[in-house]
């Protein structure tokens, strides 16, 4: 399968991929009908087993998922992760996508900000490049050691480190400028940051690495695989949005040539 953007039906695409192809497929799925993409209906459990399928030993899945709200919570995202773990995947993280921005209150309970980030493995992930953030204090300093049963304070003498290996809650803006600046992503319905995609294909993959979308829309996963010199595939039932990520990648593609 060569690589690049594809319109079809994503079910009928990853049967006809070889198996163990995909080192990342990074995507968010059209979950509860929280969105209308054209009267597409879609197949979950056949889905997460052809995901099962593609997916190279020891790479990832990352499955950004979220639930209806309606004087309550679907639990979709729940129903999906126990799915995957049915059909062989190892539920290697769950993280939080917060939207920092959210617009959308709520009547009787309090402003839903999140969505999950389901980070799902094929074994024993191989690629793991942590992102790192710088600590507030760093240097040589007495810390708590050993603590036990007691719970006495012991204390020795050890180093602060000057960065730390970042948490599984990612804060990103939403909207123009934070999800993107490109103002053609705005024409799908429901568009993801792109320093999301670019922070998990940072982690899980390197340089050469196939990052897969079977659910692209706008191109996201695409474009910041490519600006970070992945290999990519992004597949999408509707012809217009595979144009919008067209679009959107030829307008970078120059730039890292």
């Amino acid at each position: 399968m060569r690589d690049g953007l594809y319109s079809g039906d994503c079910l009928e695409f990853m049967r006809a991929m070889e198996a163990g192809t995909a080192d990342l497929t990074l995507t968010s799925p059209p979950y509860d009908t929280l969105r209308d993409y054209k009267g597409y209906s879609f197949p979950f459990e056949s889905i997460a087993e052809q995901l099962h399928r593609v997916t190279r030993p020891g790479c990832v899945v990352v499955w950004v998922v979220g639930d209806k709200i309606d004087g309550g919570r679907s639990l979709t995202s729940f129903r999906h992760g126990l799915h995957f773990q049915e059909v062989g995947f190892h539920m290697h993280d769950v993280m939080i996508y917060q939207k920092k921005n959210t617009p959308f209150m709520r009547c009787n309970a309090y402003t839903n900000a999140y969505e999950f980030m389901f980070v799902l493995s094929k074994g024993k992930p191989r690629t793991f490049n942590p992102l790192k953030e710088r600590t507030v204090r760093n240097g040589m300093e007495m810390l708590v050691h050993n603590k036990g049963p007691d719970g006495v304070n012991r204390k020795a003498l050890k180093e602060l480190k000057r960065e730390k290996t970042r948490t599984n809650i990612w804060a990103y803006a939403v909207g123009m400028g934070g999800t993107t600046a490109d103002k053609i992503a705005f024409q799908h319905p429901a568009v993801f940051p792109e320093r999301l995609a670019e922070d998990h294909i940072l982690s899980w993959t390197n340089p050469g690495d196939l990052v897969f979308d079977p659910m692209c829309g706008s191109g996201t996963t695409c474009k910041m695989a490519m600006l970070h010199r992945r290999r990519y595939i992004g597949v999408d039932l509707s012809e217009e949005y595979i144009e919008i990520a067209r679009k959107r990648l030829e307008a970078y593609r120059v730039a890292i040539a």
